[in-house]
């Protein structure tokens, strides 16, 4: 079964297009770690690795952001530099480290595979904003905050 955290992933890649992103992968991994989403601004040409924290409500870490920890941070820029090296063709454009919060509220397991494809097509479909919600069968999500540059 699909998790919840891969939804918040879709959510924000939706609005990262939106906002004139191309998004270069999704879910790299390296024996390192791994990055959400790795994306580029199409007009300024900086390449962002994402992190995406999908919390349900009173959550422990501040919405996901207390889970960045100094260690985490190095996981992300190790596995980033791999990322460059094996894209040498990006390696000279600025880049940066984002940092996307997402809320769930709803049930904690979807039921079934046609349930989780719902709520993705709607997500792929919809107008996503910082702040609104996009809600279907009981199920809500929310880009609560989006960090550029959220750690050097």
């Amino acid at each position: 079964m699909k998790k919840v955290g891969d939804l918040g992933e879709y959510l924000v890649s939706r609005w990262l297009k939106l906002q004139n992103y191309e998004l270069l992968a999704h879910n790299w991994r390296c024996r390192w770690g791994e990055i959400d989403l790795i994306v580029r601004d199409r007009q300024s040409q900086t390449v962002a690795f994402v992190e995406v924290k999908t919390r349900s409500a009173n959550n422990w870490d501040s919405d996901g952001l207390l889970a960045i920890t100094a260690s985490k941070q190095q996981k992300l820029l190790t596995t980033a530099s791999l990322f460059l090296a094996a894209y040498p063709d990006l390696e000279n454009l600025p880049c940066r480290f984002d940092v996307a919060l997402v809320s769930y509220q709803g049930r904690r397991s979807l039921t079934s595979g046609t349930e989780y494809q719902n709520i993705l097509d709607l997500i792929v479909t919809s107008q996503v904003e910082i702040g609104q919600a996009i809600a279907i069968n009981g199920v809500q999500l929310r880009l609560q905050q989006y960090l550029r540059n959220a750690f050097e």
